[in-house]
């Protein structure tokens, strides 16, 4: 049985450099004077697209339409991370009210680039290793938003892989370490499974045009089941790893479930969706004058258990029984 992973506790506040934020700011804009709110995204626009329109409803709850009381300006880095540091700075000289940062990896560009427009992040990772913010609890920048990179996580989706494949000995790790929430859940990973006595087989992409030649190294040295980690890119791209993992008859676990809405076999962690559109909660703080970095960060509570059984079946798996009645979401 698969425990939910309770939420962290905030850590305690770590007091922040004072920063002035700009007068627009600090107060709702007019209606006659319509801002603008950037989007920043590493993934590819066809997947980034569907978290972009969450966060838009989360908006409308809010009061705010796109066209009539803000523009949306977002720029797409297309999975090819080596963009963003150039789009973030393109985004920045059109001078947005507020950038959300679709992902960590676009919130550290967007950060070096400037410490005064407000950057929201729904998936923020590591946040303060990289600097990004001085505590959950008191961010004290101009960064804020949701972590849905939660510690334990991945050893949960490492038990998942033991109970979808009970006889298995080796792990793959597809991993994408351009990607700041990656190293510590590689680590956490690689901790269970030496703790289980599992080998481990790693194959690092950091763009679309890797994701073949990785999962053929896994055919290649036989591992039992692979573990995908939870990167933009890797879900940017989960219809090619479903499909290359269907061709070499690898099972797949992940930690997001539109993996397997593109054909992954099961997942096992937070509700992204609900990340994006609570997004909008902290554009609505911000717009109306709490600065950023006063706005705790925030943590999902629940966790989603997918299965699709299609893929089961096409893979001649039989997953057990106990795992499919407590699953949250099954594909049939």
């Amino acid at each position: 049985m698969i425990a939910h992973i309770r939420r962290r506790t905030f850590l305690g506040a770590i007091g922040g450099a004072a920063i002035t934020w700009p007068v627009a700011v600090r107060s709702r804009v007019a209606a006659t004077e319509r801002t603008s709110v950037g989007w920043l995204s590493g993934s590819q626009s066809k997947m980034a697209k569907f978290f972009a329109d969450d966060f838009l409803g989360g908006m409308r709850e809010y009061g705010y339409v796109d066209g009539r009381d803000f523009d949306f300006v977002p720029r797409y880095a297309e999975g090819f991370s080596d963009r963003l540091p150039a789009l973030a700075q393109e985004l920045i000289k059109l001078k947005p009210a507020i950038i959300v940062a679709a992902a960590v990896n676009a919130a550290v560009p967007l950060r070096a680039a400037t410490s005064v427009i407000p950057i929201v992040c729904p998936a923020l990772a590591d946040a303060i290793h990289l600097g990004l913010i001085a505590s959950e609890a008191r961010p004290g920048g101009n960064v804020t938003g949701i972590e849905p990179y939660v510690a334990g996580l991945p050893a949960k989706q490492m038990e998942v892989a033991r109970e979808i494949a009970p006889g298995a000995k080796r792990i793959g790790l597809l991993t994408n370490l351009h990607d700041p929430k990656a190293p510590p859940q590689r680590e956490e990973l690689a901790a269970a499974a030496k703790a289980l006595e599992l080998s481990v087989a790693e194959a690092d992409v950091n763009d679309p045009t890797e994701i073949e030649r990785a999962m053929e190294a896994f055919a290649s040295s036989q591992v039992d089941v692979v573990i995908v980690l939870q990167t933009g890119l890797l879900l940017s791209v989960g219809r090619q790893i479903a499909e290359f993992a269907a061709a070499k008859r690898l099972p797949t676990v992940y930690g997001y479930r539109e993996h397997v809405l593109d054909g992954g076999l099961i997942s096992y962690g937070v509700d992204l969706r609900w990340c994006y559109h609570r997004a909008a909660y902290f554009v609505d703080k911000i717009l109306h004058g709490t600065p950023p970095g006063e706005l705790p960060v925030e943590f999902p509570t629940k966790m989603m258990l997918s299965i699709n059984l299609k893929t089961a079946n096409a893979l001649g798996i039989t997953l057990p029984p106990a795992l499919v009645g407590v699953a949250d979401e099954v594909i049939e």
